[in-house]
């Protein structure tokens, strides 16, 4: 047989009336002081001495970077053993993974280039034109802000 819905919420009510009768217990004399001696302690620690969560951006990258070349060059030299010590096969069995570093130099060196190139035939009049009309529209809409703001904000009564 199985209850019904208000004889469960009745039940419900009635233990949550009970427990919330119930006197509170009170906290040891002492428990004030040792957390917040605690949290001073913990507060005082420097970053390498907390979690991961709490290093510096940079040296969290640094770490996550640094622990991939680790990874990979334990790797590498793990290959480099089962072949034999044969700088021939490591070459070989390397060569295509490093393949897109090159592509990728080559590509990051073709765009300078080509930036280069096209920056050094627009005239300098031209920059300063652009930078002077972004400093323009910037004020434009700085000021059409703080127009707007003050139509529609500014006469509310608080």
């Amino acid at each position: 047989m199985k209850p019904s819905p208000d004889h469960e919420a009745k039940l419900e009510r009635l233990i949550h009336q009970t427990l919330r009768d119930l006197p509170r217990r009170r906290a040891p004399g002492t428990l004030e002081a040792r957390v917040l001696a605690e949290l001073e302690r913990r507060a005082a620690l420097p970053w390498w001495h907390k979690s991961y969560a709490y290093w510096p951006l940079p040296v969290r990258c640094a770490f996550l970077i640094g622990s991939a070349g680790l990874a990979k060059v334990a790797l590498m030299g793990v290959v480099w053993v089962m072949a034999g010590f044969d700088s021939t096969q490591f070459a070989d069995a390397f060569a295509p993974q490093f393949a897109w570093m090159q592509t990728g130099l080559s590509l990051v060196g073709s765009v300078r280039e080509f930036s280069g190139a096209v920056f050094h035939t627009i005239p300098a009049f031209w920059f300063y034109g652009a930078v002077a009309f972004v400093a323009a529209m910037y004020a434009a809409l700085f000021g059409l802000g703080a127009t707007a703001y003050r139509l529609l904000y500014s006469n509310r009564e608080l």
